[in-house]
């Protein structure tokens, strides 16, 4: 294939909600390019984008798929991403690396959860938007009634640049309003007939296409000009303001079309080699000093490896995008992350599964290469003397967590070894070995996602895994001051063990004074600080500890040994074994042994001080509380509301937004085990959440209660 210039490069993101059509649209695109001889269909596990085995194995979209085509002197570079959202990574992945992004709309159910969400995601990111309404020869399929929601849901700067002469099974015929020609196709598809516009029809093209002349002015102050003296554009300006309306993304213009019957994709590919914009035309990338990076293909040689994959018959596939620079076969190159060097033996542009070699990529171009000796996701590769390092893509925080055990023990090791190369593949696969939960804990965007993740474990690793629900990292914390001492006296021959502790625990407060006088009973303990140390715990909360022993009680030199002691007791609570936080101390006495103190007498003496004093001071068991945004159709709000209650939910705000209702509350992290799944049951997979920690609240006393029972049972069968 040609050698394609930054200027003819089109990087698209293919979008669109679970069932919108982008497998089938793809292959019709392929086959209209002579990528392909027939199109493969979902039901037969032939298409090129859905090739894997779990994709084979579930019928949709579960990894993102690159894919080319040649249009029109351009390269149209689509990278089709997965409808759903429990593998919105992809999406993310996707967005950042291309330039545009096109949206498939289902025109027989228009504006649904997905397509919100993924419009979310598209302009969290800042990328231009096109939109086109598919499955327009489905029975139910109603353009302009969709147009409508799309207006609804996302304002009026949507736009037609196209429609139907009639929508559902009688659809064979699209008006384009740039050309103001009509397209008619045939039952197979294919290319279009082109004529002029039906008598009938010709009154609608006029009255849209003035209005999308009007919207493309808007954003060039010769074009309004001209717009305002003649009440015309040409063909050429009405592409020029399109162009600089998606770039700003002030403009989000319509298509339609049937992916499946192959009618309006020849067109399709031709607006999209006209409007999308070349990566030249697009603001560059800053690397991580904040310098801007241009797609200049004269420039430094700087790439930036996006994804990686495990390919059947392949082995490890490394996607990258050439940032700067041309990039020809066999060039060696530094990969800035990891301090090793790399030889870029092979290039190949990728059209799903199939790869093609090439000798040389220009800046802005997406590409492959095999056996690369040590590069991972979000590494970047730079000729000598260029110093750009790219770490530009922030996933969502995850939405689903599960415990994971081999069924086997002895393939522990295995298992995590296969759990860290998933998370290159899926940057949303979160795995943490929790030194606190003793669990390793799988997280992910929902239920569907972290099932996937054990199809492949056990399917194409061969390794069987149990999911469980994962402990709740309680924490623990006192309500009011207490008081304690404790004396460790051992005595077996030769030299023994000696050391006594006093202290006063009080819960800590930011802001509070200084501790001067406790009284207990009848009993008055006045505090002189001598030191004080403060201790930002790992897990959350303080520490502070203030050294008041006076008149040599305790030497100096058994201080480290007694905090020690209290921090075995912070890292596992008295109630529960959970970690301890927000505390404060006053070691204000002891005693010591000329000989038989030591720093394990004073170690042991602080920890049984500590919990004994933790107990007697109130002590409550905290819980991580998160905030959670529900986004869901207004039918469902009765179901997912009375769900909320019964998760010890606390509404904090509910609105509406884009046709959708929004919920905003507080719930428990214990009462989020299983949410994806129960939202999705309530409300027919047609809602979708966020979450984020907010803080630990105290648990209700009923709930406590049944803790520390279960911890007392879970001590004894230890013991």
């Amino acid at each position: 294939m040609k050698v394609y210039k930054t200027n003819e490069i089109r990087n698209i993101s293919l979008l669109g909600g679970k069932g919108s059509g982008k497998t089938s649209l793809a292959e019709s695109i392929l086959f209209e390019c002579g990528m392909i001889n027939r199109r493969g269909t979902i039901d037969a596990g032939n298409t090129v984008c859905d090739y894997f085995p779990v994709e084979k194995e579930y019928g949709y979209s579960v990894f993102s798929t690159l894919l080319y085509a040649e249009k029109n002197g351009k390269k149209i570079n689509l990278i089709d991403c997965p409808g759903s959202d429990d593998f919105v990574g992809n999406v993310v992945t996707a967005l950042n690396v291309t330039e545009s992004a096109l949206m498939l709309i289902d025109g027989q159910y228009g504006v649904e959860v997905g397509t919100q969400n993924q419009f979310r995601t598209v302009s969290s990111i800042g990328k231009p938007l096109m939109m086109a309404i598919n499955k327009m020869e489905a029975e139910k399929s109603d353009f302009d009634n969709v147009l409508t929601q799309l207006k609804e849901s996302f304002g009026n700067k949507v736009v037609p640049i196209q429609f139907p002469a009639s929508s559902g099974p009688g659809f064979k015929s699209i008006v384009d309003l740039l050309t103001m020609k009509q397209y008619t196709y045939g039952a197979d598809g294919g290319k279009a007939t082109v004529t002029d516009i039906d008598g009938s029809l010709a009154d609608r093209a006029e009255e849209l296409r003035a209005e999308l002349i009007e919207m493309a002015a808007e954003n060039d102050e010769a074009l309004m000009d001209k717009y305002f003296e003649t009440g015309e554009l040409s063909e050429t300006e009405m592409l020029d303001g399109i162009r600089k309306g998606l770039a700003d993304s002030s403009l989000i213009p319509v298509m339609c079309l049937s992916g499946e019957k192959n009618m309006g994709v020849d067109r399709l590919l031709e607006v999209l080699a006209d409007i999308a914009p070349a990566p030249s035309d697009m603001p560059g990338v800053k690397d991580t000093d904040g310098n801007e990076v241009k797609a200049d293909a004269a420039g430094p040689l700087s790439l930036f490896f996006f994804k990686t994959t495990i390919e059947p018959h392949i082995g490890e596939v490394s996607y990258f995008k050439v940032m700067s620079g041309t990039l020809k076969a066999g060039t060696d190159l530094n990969n800035m992350n990891r301090g090793s060097k790399e030889r870029i033996a092979q290039l190949n542009v990728v059209c799903g599964q199939m790869k093609t070699n090439v000798d040389e990529l220009a800046a802005g171009d997406i590409g492959a290469t095999v056996k690369l000796k040590d590069v991972r996701r979000g590494n970047t590769l730079n000729e000598k003397d260029c110093e750009s390092i790219y770490d530009f893509i922030e996933y969502p925080a995850p939405k689903y967590q599960r415990a994971v055990r081999p069924v086997n023990e002895s393939e522990i090791e295995k298992l995590g070894t296969i759990l860290n190369r998933m998370h290159e593949e899926d940057p949303t696969w979160l795995i943490e070995q929790s030194k606190e939960l003793k669990q390793t804990i799988v997280s992910g965007q929902g239920e569907f996602h972290l099932r996937t993740l054990k199809w492949r474990i056990e399917n194409n690793e061969k390794v069987q895994i149990e999911y469980q629900e994962p402990k709740i990292p309680y924490r623990e914390t006192i309500t009011k001051a207490a008081r304690a001492d404790y004396r460790h006296k051992k005595q077996s021959g030769g030299s023994g063990q000696f050391g006594e502790v006093h202290l006063i625990v009080e819960p800590y407060h930011e802001g509070d004074p200084e501790p001067d006088t406790y009284r207990f009973g009848n009993q008055e303990y006045k505090m002189n600080i001598k030191d004080k140390q403060e201790i930002p715990l790992e897990w959350g909360g303080n520490l502070i500890i203030y050294n008041c022993i006076v008149g040599g009680a305790i030497d100096a030199r058994f201080i480290p040994a007694i905090v020690k002691g209290i921090m075995d007791r912070m890292e596992q609570g008295p109630l529960t074994g959970s970690y301890a936080r927000d505390v404060r101390v006053c070691i204000y006495d002891g005693k010591m042994h000329p000989v038989d103190s030591n720093e394990i007498s004073f170690r042991l003496a602080a920890r049984h001080a500590f919990s004994d004093a933790f107990r007697n001071a109130n002590p409550k068991v905290l819980e991580p509380v998160y905030d959670v945004e529900i986004l869901l159709p207004s039918d469902a709000m009765g179901g997912v509301q009375s769900d909320l209650q019964g998760r010890r939910g606390i509404m904090m705000d509910m609105s509406s937004a884009n046709g959708l209702e929004r919920i905003k509350a507080r719930i428990p992290l214990k009462e989020l085990a299983s949410y994806s799944t129960a939202l999705s049951s309530i409300t027919g997979g047609r809602a979708s959440f966020n979450m984020k920690f907010s803080s630990y609240e105290l648990v209700p006393a009923d709930v406590q209660e049944k803790l520390l029972k279960a911890y007392e049972e879970a001590s004894k069968d230890e013991d």
